[in-house]
């Protein structure tokens, strides 16, 4: 399972584009999908802390994985990625 938190605010359209786009892949992959609104002092601090410049951010396993504008293909890739690793760790091939 991969946790993904999205930081996000209020009236912000890529905002909204990346919750439906992570709606609709948490149907293919095993997500867990959580939002967090950037004014509260949690979100503040956490943009603070990664370096994100502007919402929405979106957070893999609580690593930065981007800001503004959600890449479906590079999300994607990047699912395919930790998903296989574990497989991977299990067969001795980790890179």
């Amino acid at each position: 399972m991969i946790e993904i938190l999205v930081l996000t605010r209020e009236h912000c359209h890529f905002c909204d584009e990346a919750k439906a786009l992570l709606t609709q892949l948490a149907m293919a992959y095993d997500l867990v999908v959580d939002t967090l609104d950037i004014t509260t002092p949690e979100g503040e601090a956490l943009a603070l802390h990664s370096g994100m410049l502007f919402p929405p951010g979106v957070f893999l396993d609580g690593v930065t994985f981007s800001y503004g504008r959600l890449s479906e293909r590079k999300l994607r890739k990047a699912l395919e990625r930790r998903l296989l690793q574990p497989q991977k760790e299990q067969t001795g091939t980790v890179p």
